[in-house]
């Protein structure tokens, strides 16, 4: 039997096969869902330090240019939702537009992505809790306190498996429950944000804004693509889709409105920031934090720490539900085993996909350290939104799609201009990245070809 790694699956055996999941979520709930992800640490660390080493009082305009990079994504990431509102984001988008192998590989590569990125968020919270509860002279014994350094006597982080195992049992309870509390956590995460802001305005010197260009416009844009980064996880809502009310209308609103309210709250701190202190001396560790002692408001400093710690915890709900609907779409269609797209009959929540993904992530959350792998968590994401933008002008030719809802204004025009957008960050990447990101794709093919290809679906179906 000849192979054909290019064959497609039909959108509305997807949609058939996703009729189980109650659709309960509305644009506000994926709003929140975006925020929660996109808005963790990089609000109160990037602005100050890319400022003060790549950009200046410019790095304002430096998220500008990253927001607009990754709108024209998300307007192909609305488009491609409202045409195919089905579980499993790009990895089914790819599925259908490419074919199986294309979809297999963005579907692995988002797996590292959300895994990772969940990974690295509960290291984060888990640090930032133990220094936050260390001001109180409270510590937690060296053996469990961090990520495996056998030479110094530490096995395991036990903040950091804890949290990841917490944010499973509360996604297992259903995702209505978790949705309540993640919206009102998001909210108060955005309370203490605009907290900072105008609490900052007071405390702006002009004379700060001079120069404003100091690393020239050459500055702003590698300043850009650095907090690029920053704004990586608004294609979570996407994942999402096959429990949204009203799709075709709700899906583009939840994509577009979580970078939009983002975007604004990322420049107006930068601005602030950079008002408050002299660019120059923002390169540490919390630099916002340390802009409120300089000018005596510790109080609010210390309200920080609850926001930094919310945005982290935010983070994990929404990758750790975001990845096991992934690992849920990929085992629906064959390519990982079957138990994984079993729904439970109470919470109707893929429990099997749930419990592995929780299980892995608190692994390489409690024994790794995640630093050198962070920008494999970019890698994953820039390779999803280049074939998602190109992806948009196959979607146009598909007679059997119709999509009466969001379409990409100007096209093709904006998807090549944003998949072209997409791989050019891909370049700025290091050698070393690649290098890593090849043998995870590596493994992934060799999954594919010695167990997805022969269990696809697919195959009973042609």
């Amino acid at each position: 039997m000849s192979m054909n790694i290019f064959r497609k699956e039909h959108a509305d055996n997807l949609l058939l096969e996703d009729k189980h999941f109650e659709r309960s979520l509305t644009a506000k709930d994926l709003i929140a869902l975006g925020i929660g992800a996109v808005i963790g640490t990089g609000i109160f660390i990037l602005p100050g330090t890319v400022a003060a080493t790549e950009a200046g009082p410019g790095i304002s305009l430096s998220f500008l240019i990253a927001a607009v990079v990754c709108i024209l994504s998300a307007m192909c990431y609305a488009e491609f939702a409202s045409a195919i509102p089905v579980a499993g984001s790009a990895y089914s988008y790819g599925n259908i537009v490419y074919g199986e192998a294309v979809g297999w590989v963005l579907g692995w590569a988002l797996v590292l992505e959300y895994m990772l990125a969940v990974a690295a968020g509960a290291a984060g919270f888990s640090s930032y809790l133990q220094s936050f509860l260390k001001s109180f002279n409270l510590a937690l014994p060296k053996a469990i306190s961090g990520p495996m350094d056998i030479k110094h006597g530490v096995y395991f982080d036990i903040v950091a498996i804890t949290a990841i195992l917490l944010v499973c049992v509360l996604l297992s309870r259903g995702l209505r429950t978790s949705v309540k509390i993640n919206n009102v956590a998001v909210f108060i995460k955005i309370a203490i944000v605009l907290l900072f802001i105008a609490v900052g305005l007071f405390f702006i010197k002009p004379a700060n804004y001079h120069p404003f260009l100091p690393y020239k416009f050459s500055g702003v844009l590698k300043g850009a693509t650095t907090v690029f980064f920053a704004y990586l996880g608004f294609d979570v809502v996407s994942a999402s889709a096959a429990e949204v009310k009203n799709p075709q209308k709700n899906m583009p609103k939840g994509i577009i409105g979580t970078l939009s309210i983002v975007t604004v709250l990322y420049i107006l701190v930068s601005l602030v920031l950079t008002g408050m202190v002299k660019y120059t001396k923002l390169n540490v560790a919390n630099p916002v934090a340390y802009a409120l002692v300089q000018v005596h408001q510790s109080w609010l400093a210390q309200l920080l720490s609850l926001g930094i710690l919310l945005g982290m915890a935010t983070m994990m709900v929404t990758m750790i539900y975001s990845s096991s609907r992934l690992v849920y779409a990929m085992a629906r269609d064959g390519l990982l085993p079957h138990f994984l797209a079993k729904l439970d009959e109470k919470h109707n929540s893929p429990q099997g996909a749930l419990w592995l993904v929780g299980i892995i992530i608190a692994l390489a959350g409690g024994v790794f350290s995640v630093n050198q792998l962070a920008n494999l968590v970019n890698f994953g994401t820039l390779l999803a939104f280049a074939f998602v933008s190109f992806g948009v002008i196959p979607l146009r030719k598909r007679t059997d799609l119709v999509n009466e809802g969001y379409k990409v204004p100007l096209f093709p025009f904006i998807p090549i201009l944003s998949g072209l957008a997409a791989v050019f960050m891909l370049t700025r990447l290091s050698g070393e990245m690649w290098l890593v990101a090849g043998i995870w794709f590596l493994i992934g093919i060799a999954i594919y070809f010695s167990y997805g290809y022969w269990h696809s679906q697919l195959n009973d179906k042609q």
